[in-house]
């Protein structure tokens, strides 16, 4: 308990999923967070049930302006910011002769323009008192290629990308910068369908470890990254996945859908 006392974090995506599992688990460590997501009433009903500790701020991380105020809103509130989590992310499966280009500029604008944006407004903050954590949730599909993802993978190498050179960039100013890299996860992304028991982890018998990650895994990850015992990490590559990324592993489990939008 208490590993991220006195910190203050803002978590994208934070409405659902690993989002909200990350953000419950910081809170129940001693953090203050600031929940963003356009789900305007799963973020307010989540920042009720952690209490004091949290305020909701409606983001859309495709908008610089938004960005510039939900930083400001966790300085109004907190005082200060210690630690991003972009978290918030959408997948599109699509053959790429049938993608359209607006669903490639979107993919591209959420995951990776969103994260850019979110880096340059927290960083700003944090260089003014030379310390800061920047947690970026790419995924397994950013450490290998993904049959029928071919705007997601490049989304998430990007993301892989640009964090190493926040790496380089922020270092000297106090600042780390790591990615998590998540494998199939319980969260309505990667279970649209709501799937339970042994059909939950059909098609991850091809995964190391045989079954599907829970947010929570996850959220346990990051939180390390962004404590104080990680003081010495950063540009590193944490991949929770089961042991996906550490071989060839057919990557279209049965029932993946065509199309599926949402935060992680």
């Amino acid at each position: 308990m208490n590993r991220l006392a006195d910190k203050v974090a803002i978590i994208t995506g934070a409405a659902q999923g690993m989002g909200a599992a990350t953000a419950r688990l910081f809170a129940a460590e001693g953090a203050k967070v600031v929940l963003c997501d356009v789900i305007e009433d799963k973020g307010q009903a989540l920042a009720a049930e952690i209490g004091d500790a949290a305020i909701f701020h409606k983001l859309d991380v495709r908008s610089d302006g938004e960005w510039e105020a939900a930083v400001a809103a966790a300085i109004q509130r907190f005082g200060k910011l210690d630690i991003l989590v972009n978290n918030a992310a959408v997948v599109h499966f699509s053959p790429i002769e049938a993608m359209p280009a607006e669903d490639i500029e979107r993919v591209l604008a959420i995951n990776v323009m969103g994260t850019m944006l979110g880096a340059k407004y927290a960083a700003r903050e944090m260089m003014k008192v030379g310390r800061g954590v920047i947690v970026n949730i790419s995924s397994v599909d950013g450490l290998r290629g993904c049959n029928g993802l071919s705007a997601y993978t490049p989304s998430k190498w990007a993301v892989r990308g640009l964090s190493k050179s926040l790496a380089l960039e922020l270092g000297p100013r106090g600042i780390r910068v790591c990615t998590v890299h998540p494998g199939g996860v319980n969260t309505q992304m990667g279970n649209p369908g709501g799937l339970t028991g042994d059909a939950l982890n059909v098609g991850y018998e091809r995964v190391p470890l045989q079954r599907i990650g829970e947010p929570e895994e996850i959220a346990r990850a990051t939180l390390f990254i962004a404590s104080d015992e990680a003081s010495y990490i950063s540009g590193a590559e944490l991949a929770v996945d089961g042991g996906w990324s550490a071989g060839y592993y057919q990557t279209m489990l049965p029932g993946s859908p065509d199309s599926l939008t949402g935060s992680l």
